[in-house]
């Protein structure tokens, strides 16, 4: 999957809030959909923040903001705090919206949930509009890809030479090519292939091309 881009695997059936959604409504699509947060978009379809469960249970935290932090509770708890008493979508949103490119590649999105702590990021077009969202459950989605789908997408991806065998998305390379960089390419192409779990590589090859001789 190395260079498939984001908007092959993301969720595209979104729900979203608007700035003025109220806090019940908020709270209702989150708990009835599980959702780790919902973003919340501008009348062009443009992602401004997001809800997270967090966000909305800071006011049990705090009783509605009755609570004052503790004295010593820093930045982040006294901005906890100012966003018990919300009663809408934009009173409770963290902004701004984590978002990234549609054609952000799989690997890439990945490593933006990693190094930003997401569970959840929306994926938008060139105009800035909400097409999607990108989670870890979309990502593992690819590993259920059956076998036959796996097998036919590789054999039209490696040389002819090469047998292709998929047993619960392990893919094992067979045969004999000329150069041993060629095996490599295509141990490569196994691995960046949707839905390939691990590569056994049990190619041979006829002339070591990697290797220096005679030195």
């Amino acid at each position: 999957m190395c260079n498939h881009p984001v908007a092959d695997v993301m969720t595209r059936q979104v729900f979203t809030a608007g700035p003025d959604t109220p806090f019940r409504e908020v709270v209702t699509i989150l708990v009835a959909h599980d959702l780790p947060a919902l973003p919340v978009i501008d009348t062009m379809g443009r992602p401004v923040g997001v809800v997270t469960a967090a966000d909305a249970a800071i006011k049990l935290e705090f009783h509605g903001g009755t609570d004052l932090p503790p004295l010593l509770g820093g930045v982040r708890c006294w901005g906890r705090w100012r966003k018990a008493g919300g009663l809408t979508a934009a009173e409770l949103m963290t902004t701004p919206a984590p978002t990234i490119p549609a054609g952000t590649s799989v690997h890439a999105a990945l490593r933006h949930l990693a190094d930003h702590h997401l569970a959840q990021v929306c994926v938008v077009d060139s105009e800035g509009r909400l097409g999607g969202v990108f989670t870890h459950r979309d990502a593992l989605g690819t590993f259920l890809r059956p076998d036959s789908a796996i097998r036919a997408d590789l054999g039209n991806r490696v040389p002819a030479e090469v047998t292709v065998h998929v047993t619960d998305g392990v893919v094992t390379l067979d045969g004999t090519l000329y150069l041993r960089s060629m095996t490599d390419r295509a141990a490569s192409v196994a691995a960046c292939t949707f839905g390939v779990i691990a590569v056994h590589n049990d190619l041979r090859y006829d002339v070591d091309d990697l290797t220096v001789h005679g030195i």
